[in-house]
């Protein structure tokens, strides 16, 4: 089958590459519809480059016809369509009891000191292969999959994979309160469903951050008010002088460990890169920085008592924050890896209706052949031709 693989920094090519099988009772393979390119990508495709190998198949936000099942997966058969969550969980460990799904025990990478497996997502993640490819096998298909109708464009449900959870859970994590005002670092896709599913959930007021014309216009086009930072001298400042002299009761950082204008941080980034694997991977996990401008930002920005949540990645294990003010200000932090099944229940009858509350046929702006995936992901860290999320179609 055809597949898009890494081969090196900003090398990724489409290759043939063996079908996917059944291999545990728990598996099933499923035959790839729409698959999409995600911002945690571009990480692969720069910073992370020393935890993958050539060859390995990228992607984790798929979704598809199923093929063929193990013995062990009795609620979905062959030609049923279904979501594949980007994480691996089994649905019934200690931590997946407790709804803490990217913690599942059963996927962990406990050799790499890190939680549930990942599709397409380095050696930290289980390198397990991904879904940027015309077939995956899916570990855990007794659980993960989430059968979805059989009528309607795929990008109805496509982002139950990753993005409309990850924004979802951002915005319970951030824990506005009625009427109260959210402010959205960063208007990629992640951070425009953060604003959407913030009015849905009773946000009196969204200011949505970014530089990017495009996404600026999109997120005030679903009534999203919208701050320009590159056009801003202080941006904290400019949030607590908009909100009433004190800030937003909460902040989502949406933008994670590439942010623009930190040029310690990517200088870090990119040293790290240059070394060889077997150097810069304990540099990266063990001394590793992020650029931590819009963390900061967020954590300056956000009133006192208020919420921090971060969905954006970050993977650094030496990065100063400013504790003091974050100790006096009261400020309450949350993140972490989406649990994808905890919150699909909840989003999925806001998909099957005909209104699109939360405008997820109005979020990706190319949709090319899965052979077209390098310009694609060039394109997409480039943000030229107007681009703000990508949807593959094998």
């Amino acid at each position: 089958m055809k597949a898009l693989t890494w081969h090196g920094k900003r090398d990724v090519r489409v290759s043939d590459v063996p079908d996917p099988r059944i291999e545990e009772p728990t598996d099933a393979v499923v035959r790839i519809t729409s698959t999409a390119i995600c911002g945690s990508d571009l990480h692969l495709y720069e910073v992370l480059g020393p935890y993958l190998k050539s060859g390995d198949v990228l992607g984790h936000e798929p979704m598809g016809i199923v093929e063929e099942v193990g013995a062990g997966v009795t609620h979905l058969k062959p030609g049923d369509r279904v979501v594949v969550p980007f994480n691996i969980s089994c649905g019934s460990c200690w931590m997946c009891q407790r709804q803490l799904y990217a913690q599942c025990e059963t996927t962990q990478v406990t050799a790499e000191g890190k939680g549930a497996s990942l599709f397409g997502y380095t050696s930290l993640y289980g390198s397990v292969p991904g879904g940027q490819a015309e077939y995956l096998r899916v570990p855990q298909a007794h659980f993960g999959p989430i059968k979805v109708p059989e009528t309607g464009a795929d990008e109805r449900y496509l982002y139950l994979s990753d993005i409309l959870p990850t924004a979802w859970q951002a915005v319970k994590y951030a824990d506005v309160p009625p009427g109260g005002t959210l402010a959205v670092f960063g208007l990629g896709p992640v951070g425009q469903f953060c604003a959407r599913v913030g009015r849905h959930l009773g946000a009196g007021r969204v200011i949505g951050l970014d530089l990017v014309p495009e996404r600026l216009e999109l997120a005030r086009r679903h009534g999203i008010e919208v701050l320009d930072v590159s056009k801003l001298d202080d941006v904290p400042e400019a949030l607590i002088d908009l909100v009433d002299g004190r800030g937003p009761d909460a902040v989502i950082d949406a933008v994670g460990m590439e942010a623009h204008g930190s040029n310690t941080g990517k200088f870090a980034q990119a040293a790290a890169g240059l070394l060889p694997d077997a150097v810069a991977q304990p540099m990266i996990d063990k001394v590793g920085g992020d650029r931590l401008v819009v963390l900061k930002a967020a954590l300056k920005a956000v009133r006192r008592g208020g919420t921090v949540s971060i969905s954006g990645v970050y993977g650094g294990e030496a990065d100063p924050l400013p504790l003091m003010e974050m100790f006096d200000r009261g400020i309450q932090l949350r993140m972490g890896q989406c649990h994808v099944r905890r919150w699909t229940d909840e989003i999925l009858p806001l998909l099957a209706g005909d209104d699109d509350p939360l405008g997820v046929e109005d979020l990706r702006t190319h949709r090319v052949p899965l052979l077209d995936a390098p310009q694609a992901y060039e394109m997409f860290q480039e943000k030229s031709d107007g681009c703000i999320k990508v949807v593959l179609a094998p």
